[in-house]
């Protein structure tokens, strides 16, 4: 039988949460109808005849700014705040109560702002009950001890400090998730995610276009406003909510003058969604990337922002009435049923009015240096695979790197810091896999996909990057710190089912 039909025709949903594999049981089984967690669909997805249709969120709200985390140290070069994890609820659908988790009350939580060489001190709390969280400063220049990985997790109850230096040059669009073993995925997805901009004390992006975060998250609510656990779709390919939702809203509106220009820094805060975008009666012009600006500006038709990417664009709105961000179609790979049609989701509406702007500058032409890390010292090669193996009790599915599911106590790569490598991300899987690496920033320098190689369009500094199925990503990297970093899927559920390693750097 073909693979996908066997994993169609004989799976089952459990998901072991001490074991980096998910458990298929077939015991009893007469096909898809009777598999747990696969009996009903949901929108978007080619599901056939659904149990459930989706509930219709209120659209065309105005766009909320992102709160601010309020600085509680009251003198420049410190940013010193609380950070609380906690359950609340959230009301997306009139009289029904959602149940979601909070950080300081909010979903998307509180955008931090700070500025290169500050000292950030955030005092997170873990609240959630009876459950294991960390902050991960997702893709921001800290120590590993403050990393937030899932080898230092914060017991529910208790609290603890933050605490690092935000070095020169490391301005951009960071942003922050838990990442506690086991746990990772059903946190995001119920509500946890923020962003952290670390602002240029010398921005040369004009001031007149304003800065604004928009946070891509999606949702799934069941008939009474709950969200559903994940399904054995779920597992396999990564949770795709039934809608996604901007700053917490779903298509909201933006007001802005003819020939105003915004910037805005998109974050895909997803769990697995791909998002391939474009922006309707209005130009796009890419000036950064996960960590900061780009050399140069450059203007995109369209752009991929896949789990955990950012981006940061300018954007021109020239002609009057409705400029809409929408989603185009992207494959990329999947197994069983639910596959989701993704394309033609408007994302956010901008009102263009007929009231020309006051006169805007243009983007400027150079935008800061980017050295290329250079010639690497060392090369590694890792292999992403799916694997699926029978056992006296049923079958198993597991997403391994270089045949190994993730071990805490195991070391995989030992690694030197101050040292240039050359990395090279094999994806033999039967869908697209983003890769991330902790603790540091990289160059990818070529993909390399059916013989044919290519370089990316312009250089940047990146935490995450999307390997396509049957592609080679080549990049080089540089840790500068010691201690014991993650690199992984940012599919959280495929991270969660072992695609996931450690790399200790040494002094």
């Amino acid at each position: 039988m073909h693979r996908r039909g066997f994993l169609v025709a004989g799976l089952a949903t459990a998901l072991s949460g001490s074991r980096a594999l998910a458990q298929m049981k077939m015991d009893g089984m007469s096909g898809m109808d009777s598999m747990p967690g696969m009996d009903s669909g949901h929108a978007g997805h080619d599901m056939g005849a659904m149990a459930q249709a989706p509930a219709a969120l209120p659209e065309g709200e105005a766009l909320r700014e992102l709160p601010l985390l309020a600085n509680e140290a009251g003198r420049s070069g410190l940013f010193r705040a609380r950070l609380t994890a906690e359950a609340a609820t959230a009301r997306f659908v009139e009289g029904q109560d959602t149940p979601i988790l909070t950080y300081n009350g909010t979903s998307p939580g509180p955008l931090i702002a700070a500025y290169e060489g500050d000292r950030v001190e955030i005092t997170f709390a873990n609240r959630i009950e009876g459950e294991q969280s960390t902050v991960h400063w997702h893709g921001m220049p800290v120590p590993a001890d403050q990393d937030g990985n899932p080898m230092d997790p914060v017991a529910a109850g208790a609290d603890r400090v933050y605490a690092f230096e935000l070095p020169g040059g490391s301005a951009g669009s960071y942003w922050y998730h838990p990442h506690p073993h086991g746990r990772t995925s059903e946190q995001v997805y119920r509500g946890l995610a923020g962003a952290f901009v670390v602002k240029a004390k010398a921005d040369p992006i004009p001031a007149a276009y304003g800065d604004t975060a928009l946070m891509f998250t999606d949702l799934r609510l069941a008939a009474d406003g709950s969200m559903p656990d994940n399904t054995m779709t779920d597992l396999m390919n990564g949770r795709v909510g039934d809608h996604v939702l901007v700053n917490g809203q779903k298509n909201p509106k933006l007001a802005v003058a003819l020939g105003a220009k915004r910037r805005l820094r998109l974050y895909n805060a997803t769990n697995a969604r791909f998002l391939r975008l474009a922006f309707a009666n209005a130009a796009m012009t890419v000036i950064g990337s996960d960590g900061g600006l780009l050399e140069a500006p450059v203007a995109i038709d369209e752009i991929l922002l896949s789990p955990a990417e950012r981006v940061e664009l300018v954007v021109a709105f020239d002609k009057p009435g409705a400029a809409t961000l929408t989603t185009l179609d992207y494959d990329r790979g999947w197994m069983g049923p639910g596959r989701p049609s993704d394309a033609g989701l408007t994302l956010l509406t901008v009102d263009v009015a007929n009231t020309p702007a006051e006169a805007m500058p243009p983007v400027p032409e150079r935008l800061r240096p980017i050295a290329p890390l250079g010639q690497p010292a060392v090369s590694r090669r890792l292999v992403f695979t799916e694997t699926m193996a029978m056992n006296p009790t049923g079958m198993e599915m597991g997403f391994l790197i270089n045949g190994k599911a993730f071990d805490m106590a195991r070391v995989d790569i030992v690694a030197r810091a101050g040292e240039t490598e050359l990395w090279e991300i094999v994806n033999q899987a039967d869908m697209d896999h983003p890769f991330h690496l902790h603790g540091t920033q990289f160059q990818v320098i070529e993909h390399e996909r059916d013989g044919k190689v290519s370089k990316p369009p312009y250089l940047a500094w990146k935490d995450t990057v999307n390997v396509a199925r049957g592609e080679t990503v080549r990049l080089v990297t540089r840790q500068e710190r010691p201690g014991a970093r993650m690199y992984h899927c940012h599919i959280l559920e495929h991270e969660q089912l072992g695609m996931m390693g450690i790399v200790d750097v040494q002094a």
